[in-house]
């Protein structure tokens, strides 16, 4: 009898120990359309990003699909998410996490008039997702791209135009994490064959992107605010709060991540704040702070170095990692190139863009550039030349500063317009790449063969951001 009442309390203790180990499974709920039901997958049970990322995760995890092909998150729109047992379901699955992914089928012309309240639906489908027992984290994820203006009603360009803004700003007003699949899918039209709906690599490559987004190690930041002594204005950047206020008579601004990666690591863009942003939102995504310093238009003069010295000191007061990413577009080019010379122990990496790094070529258009009469004048006066004639022997680019930069052993990685018209890279990032590695350092080009000046940047920017997070560690 002993020996059965053994048996039968290591069973019950087994069967216990069971049951709280599926309870201590991380579950996860994706809501969404038929992107994320799986529509087209030739076996979306298993191909569906919601599958894909049960794989990658293991079975720590449970990843649940609670998508709605056709659904729309607007209540009276022509499918209204709400009115699905996939909803109800939810809301009894006890989720840790919710990944909202809906707004795709109200792009659609027959939603258009409804449109008004789709904010204030998806604010109290957030809410009531919040409200539940289980405190799920709430992640937007914005629409992948749309490559169609017409497939299955659904608008690319009105998405694009109308409804991501929304999504940014309701993620910023609910202070939610967004991810933004929308520029990731941007040079990705070959993985969606009917021009809406991924295949089973775009579907795979959705949830890569989430299982990273799961397994970077972040924390919630400080408010920064507080240590900002100075009076302040806080506003919206693409979901996130930037905090705008003076620093030494200059504009100022610094964007904070919802979550902060260890070491508290940031980009410092230089010039032509918000202009093809696709890589400083992915960073945010990742945990980097944002920061912006106006010295405008002082074309990297000591003056300019000046003030970007006070600043980074300023910045490391607060917490900020002792290496900073140096971000310059156009012009830009020659602010982070001067300031990395004149700190080359400070710099973690530079990314340009269509750099300026000759100031002779452009503003001064000595070359085949057209160049600037207006901004080559102020570069006269920036650096104190009376005539032109006297610029003659100006040496303070940074194609003359090669020795300063490789100082730093930090890698630098240009991204050029093959064809760019107003700084050419025949002038510019091709002698100066060339120099940089004869000088020993490390400088990798990518070509947009078709490229011209305008526009910058990539439209998928992952290439900088793998370039960025490989030479920060993260």
């Amino acid at each position: 009898m002993k020996i059965l009442f053994k048996y039968f309390l290591i069973l019950a203790l087994f069967i216990s120990g069971n049951q709280i180990y599926a309870q201590s499974k991380f579950k996860i709920a994706c809501v969404g359309n038929s992107i994320t039901y799986g529509s087209g997958l030739k076996d979306r049970l298993t191909a569906s990003y919601p599958a894909r990322l049960q794989a990658l995760l293991g079975t720590s995890y449970e990843v649940s699909n609670f998508g709605v092909s056709g659904a729309t998150m607007l209540k009276k729109g022509n499918k209204p998410y709400w009115n699905t047992p996939e909803y109800q379901r939810v809301l009894s699955a006890s989720p840790d996490l919710i990944f909202i992914k809906l707004g795709t089928n109200d792009s659609k012309l027959i939603n258009r008039e409804q449109m008004p309240g789709f904010e204030a639906d998806y604010k109290e489908m957030i809410r009531t997702f919040k409200a539940l027992s289980s405190k799920p984290r709430v992640v937007l994820l914005l629409p992948i791209k749309a490559f169609s203006d017409e497939k299955f009603g659904i608008s690319g360009s009105y998405l694009k135009a109308s409804m991501i803004p929304v999504i940014q700003k309701i993620a910023y007003e609910e202070q939610l994490e967004i991810l933004d699949l929308y520029s990731l899918f941007a040079d990705k039209e070959a993985l969606l064959a009917d021009k809406i709906h991924p295949n089973a690599v775009g579907d795979n490559f959705i949830a890569l992107r989430l299982e990273s987004f799961l397994r970077q190690q972040t924390k919630p930041g400080k408010a920064l605010s507080k240590k900002i002594s100075v009076p302040l204005q806080k506003e919206q950047f693409y979901g996130y709060e930037v905090l705008n206020f003076s620093f030494q008579g200059r504009s100022a601004k610094i964007v904070q991540p919802k979550k902060v990666a260890k070491g508290m690591p940031w980009i410092w863009r230089a010039r032509f704040w918000g202009h093809e942003p696709q890589t400083d939102i992915a960073l945010l995504e990742r945990g980097f702070h944002v920061v912006y310093c106006d010295v405008a238009e002082l074309f990297g003069n000591p003056e300019a170095i000046r003030i970007w010295n006070g600043f980074y000191a300023y910045l490391r007061k607060m917490g900020f990692a002792r290496k900073a990413v140096l971000e310059g577009m156009s012009r830009g080019g020659v602010y982070v190139y001067n300031w990395a010379a004149a700190n080359p122990e400070k710099v973690a990496c530079v990314y340009a863009d269509n750099p300026v790094l000759d100031l002779k070529s452009w503003p001064g258009g000595k070359g085949q550039g057209p160049g600037s009469k207006e901004s080559w004048n102020t570069f006269l006066t920036d650096y104190g030349y009376e005539t032109e004639t006297a610029a003659v022997v100006f040496k303070g680019s940074p194609i003359d500063q090669i020795e300063a930069i490789v100082k730093g052993k930090y890698p630098m990685l240009h991204v050029c317009g093959d064809q760019d018209e107003v700084v050419p890279m025949s002038e510019n990032s091709l002698p100066f790449a060339e120099k940089i590695k004869l000088a020993g350092g490390d400088i990798q080009l990518i070509h947009k063969p078709e490229g011209k000046h305008h526009p910058h940047s990539l439209a998928n920017p992952q290439p900088i951001v793998d370039f960025i997070l490989k030479a920060t560690g993260y």
